[in-house]
C-alpha cells in the first residue's frame, strides 16, 4: 500500500516497518522552537518535571519576536527568564529581535526536508513548505521534549489538494489558501495533514508555499506538506538526498479526502470580520472604506510580499488619512528590501516601516486600532480583539490586494 508524505516522514523517523493514519507513535524530535511568550512557562514546567539537563541544547532554538520591543513592563520578565534559562542550560541558538520565529527557523537553516519539528506557536506548520513535519504544541509538551527529545503523536489522516494551471494576474498563494480555508471551514482539517501537489504548486516560490503552510492551521490542520524540489534545495542550501526527493504522496496512498482546483478559477479574496473562514471575493467588497493597511507577519512579511506592495505604490502615495504599516519578517529581509530599493519606494509612498517581528499581528505593538476602525492585513487571523479592541474590523488579504487598498483608502480589486 502506498503512503502519504506524513506517513513517510514518520516511518523514517521512528524506524517502524509500517505507519498508518491513526497509529500512536513516539517520534524523535529533530528541532524545537520556543518563543518569548512561552519561555517562562516552559522553563517553570521543565524544572517542575525534575529535569536537570537538556536532551540536546543544539537542537533548541529560543526566539524573541512577539514581545519586542517591550510594550508593557511584564514583557521584560519574559526576557529575563529566557536569558537565565539559556545561560543555565547552555542554549546556543538564541535570537533577540532577529525576526519572526517561523521565518527564522527556515531562513537560518534550522529546519530541513523530512525533519520532525515542534514549536510553542500554532503557526509552526509553516515549515511544511520545505517538506518538514512541523506542528505547534503547548508548554507542558515542550518541557517534556526538552528533557527527553521525544514526543508521542497520532499519525494524521491526510487531505490531498491538487492544483493545476497558471494563476491569473494579481492572484497569489494567499488567495489560494484563503479560498481553501473557506471551502474546508475553520475545523474542516482538524488534526489532519494537508498535502499540496500539482503543477501550480510546483510553480510557487518557497515564500509562497510558506504562506500556505502557515495558514493551514486556520482550517485546524496538524501540518501542511509540500514535496521538496530544487527550489527547496536552493532555499535550504542543501543537495536533496534520494530519501528527501521521495517525500511525495504515492498514487495508491490512502487519503481521507481529495480536493482539486484549476488555478485559472482563483480570484482575489478576503477573509471578512471576524472569522478566517468567512471568505468573500474582493469584487463583492469594493468600496468599503478603511483606516489602515498592515503588510507583514509570518504569513506575508517576506521579500516577495514587500516587493508586491512596492510595485503597486511605486511613484504614488498612500491615500490620505490611511496608515500603511510595513513589518519585514526578519532582519535579512529588511536588509534585502533596502538593498534592492523596495524600502525606498515604500517610504516615499508614505509607509510606516517597523522593526522585524510579530508586532501588530499579535496585537502587542506596531499600530493597534480602536473602536470602529477597519484594517486590511496580510497576516493569518482576524479574530475579535486581535489588533486592538473587539470593535475593530479586520480583513485578511494578499499583499497585492493590500497595496491597492492602501493606495485608494478603500477595499479595491487589484487590476
Amino acid at each position: 500500500m502506498g503512503q502519504t508524505i506524513i506517513e513517510k516522514i514518520i516511518k523514517r523517523n521512528t524506524g517502524a516497518s509500517s505507519v498508518c493514519a491513526g497509529d500512536i507513535v513516539t517520534v524523535h524530535v529533530d528541532r524545537v522552537m520556543i518563543h518569548d511568550i512561552f519561555i517562562p512557562f516552559v522553563a517553570e514546567k521543565f524544572e517542575e518535571m525534575g529535569f536537570t539537563k537538556l536532551w540536546d541544547a543544539d537542537k533548541i532554538v529560543l526566539i524573541y519576536d512577539h514581545l519586542v520591543p517591550a510594550t508593557v513592563t511584564d514583557d521584560v520578565r519574559h526576557f529575563k527568564i529566557g536569558d537565565a534559562f539559556a545561560k543555565k542550560y547552555g542554549l546556543t541558538h538564541v535570537h533577540r529581535s532577529d525576526g519572526i520565529c517561523h521565518q527564522l527557523m527556515t531562513e537560518a537553516g534550522y529546519v530541513k526536508p523530512g525533519n520532525v519539528v515542534f514549536g510553542t506557536d500554532s503557526h509552526t506548520t509553516t515549515y511544511g513548505a520545505v517538506g518538514a513535519f512541523s506542528s505547534g504544541i503547548g508548554y507542558t509538551e515542550m518541557a517534556s521534549i526538552l528533557g527527553t527529545g521525544t514526543m508521542w503523536i497520532k499519525v494524521p489522516e491526510t487531505i490531498k489538494i491538487t492544483i493545476n494551471g497558471t494563476l491569473p494576474k494579481n492572484v497569489t498563494s494567499k488567495d489560494i489558501i484563503l479560498r481553501l480555508i473557506g471551502d474546508l471551514g475553520a475545523d474542516g482539517a482538524t488534526y489532519r495533514a494537508l498535502e499540496f501537489c500539482g503543477d501550480t504548486i510546483e510553480q510557487l516560490s518557497i515564500s509562497s508555499r510558506m504562506t500556505m503552510a502557515n495558514m493551514a492551521v486556520e482550517a485546524g490542520a496538524k501540518c501542511a506538506l509540500f514535496t521538496p524540489d530544487e527550489k527547496t534545495a536552493k532555499y535550504c542550501e542543501i543537495e536533496l538526498t534520494q530519501e528527501e526527493r521521495s517525500l511525495v504522496g504515492d498514487p495508491d496512498a490512502t487519503y481521507c479526502k481529495e480536493i482539486t482546483y484549476q488555478a485559472e478559477d482563483f480570484v482575489p479574496v478576503m477573509a471578512c470580520p471576524s472569522q478566517v473562514d468567512h471568505i468573500e471575493d474582493v469584487k463583492d467588497l469594493v468600496g468599503i472604506p478603511i483606516d489602515q493597511v498592515f503588510v507583514g507577519s509570518c504569513t506575508n512579511g517576506r521579500l516577495e510580499d514587500l516587493e508586491a506592495v512596492a510595485k503597486v505604490l511605486k511613484g504614488k502615495t498612500v491615500a490620505p488619512f490611511v496608515k500603511l504599516i510595513i513589518t519585514p519578517a526578519s532582519r535579512k529581509i529588511y536588509e534585502q528590501a533596502v538593498q534592492n530599493g523596495t524600502m525606498e519606494i515604500l517610504a516615499n509612498a508614505g509607509a510606516i516601516i517597523t522593526h522585524p517581528g510579530c508586532g501588530l499581528c499579535c496585537g502587542r505593538a506596531g499600530g493597534i486600532l480602536s473602536d470602529g476602525e477597519r484594517v486590511v492585513a496580510t497576516n493569518n487571523r482576524n479574530f475579535l480583539g486581535r489588533m486592538g479592541t473587539s470593535k475593530v474590523e479586520i480583513y485578511l488579504a494578499s499583499p497585492i490586494t493590500a497595496g491597492f487598498c492602501a493606495l485608494t483608502g478603500k477595499i479595491t480589486l487589484p487590476e
